[in-house]
């Protein structure tokens, strides 16, 4: 299976879940996977940066892509390789896509500044990877430090006919996803898919903006599920009544230091993930912090009975 340049729908950012000892859990692993792929999501993406890709060995990344493929049968594989060094990226693309990944993402080096800077990055990484590997751009200058305007994007997407699909995490990005889109009309830009992140914030407009889907985290990708398809359908009141009922929740996840905790202890209360563990270094709820979410969680209830736990 290879990504291509149509994918669309929501693909969940995969955290790793772990142990109280720092171990990889592995049956939450498999556990997490099959949610996925029994909800209704049309593909995964793992090693990301709330998967605390960092962290890992290895062969411990090497698992976690055995276990998407193995439990999301059928359903496409995003591996996040970016590195330091490009040895490494080549390495884990190379062998992910051996183990039935479908593509990989790349994120730009934080050091990265001229526009030449980083679509030669680019150039270099498909010359790394192979380009018969299919690879995500990711755009998260927030977090990366790096700008990358839709001018930038396209000369990358029409520099390299192996890229398929952006990954935008631009803050605020409607008018980037509206820029790319009108790029992809006049004919400057083939058409590649767009999936957006920033945990879901934004993506009742960003639907209505031309994204084709989401690739981010939350602790009920049900709803991304649901929005979407919403949006696809035209029930644009539908979708904004549900995504507004999970602002509240959807808000307090998108907390710097403390998100991906917030995320795991929700997903653990869900029974998806046997432990809250983060791979040390790494945030921890209090038991305040807890209380405010169980009592956000009790309030959403009221409108989606998903969150009644």
């Amino acid at each position: 299976m290879r990504l291509t340049p149509d994918a669309a729908g929501v693909f969940p950012i995969a955290p790793t879940p772990f142990n109280p000892d720092g171990t990889v859990d592995q049956a939450s692993t498999d556990r997490l996977f099959a949610f996925y792929d029994g909800i209704g999501a049309d593909g995964t993406t793992v090693l990301g940066i709330m998967g605390e890709a960092p962290k890992l060995e290895p062969e411990e990344s090497l698992a976690i892509v055995r276990s998407a493929v193995r439990n999301m049968p059928g359903k496409p594989v995003i591996v996040g390789v970016s590195a330091p060094g490009f040895a490494a990226m080549r390495s884990l693309a190379r062998q992910s896509i051996e183990l039935g990944a479908a593509a990989v993402m790349i994120a730009p080096q934080p050091s990265l500044r001229t526009d030449d800077q980083i679509t030669g990055y680019y150039a270099q990484a498909v010359e790394a990877i192979g380009d018969d590997i299919p690879f995500v751009i990711q755009d998260y200058p927030l977090t990366l430090s790096v700008v990358m305007t839709p001018a930038v994007i396209a000369r990358i997407v029409m520099a390299s006919p192996s890229c398929v699909m952006l990954k935008h995490e631009d803050w605020p990005g409607l008018e980037k996803i509206s820029a790319l889109r009108k790029f992809q009309a006049d004919g400057s830009m083939r058409p590649i898919s767009i999936l957006t992140g920033n945990g879901g914030l934004f993506l009742d407009f960003e639907m209505e903006r031309g994204a084709d889907g989401a690739m981010t985290g939350y602790a009920f990708p049900e709803m991304l599920i649901d929005v979407v398809r919403l949006q696809k359908a035209g029930k644009r009141d539908e979708a904004h009544d549900l995504f507004d009922a999970h602002l509240p929740l959807l808000r307090y996840e998108q907390q710097p230091g403390v998100g991906l905790a917030v995320r795991k202890y929700t997903m653990m209360r869900r029974g998806i993930l046997g432990h809250e563990a983060q791979r040390k270094p790494g945030a921890a709820l209090g038991a305040t912090a807890k209380a405010e979410v169980d009592y956000l969680l009790a309030r959403l209830a009221r409108r989606d009975p998903r969150a009644a736990l």
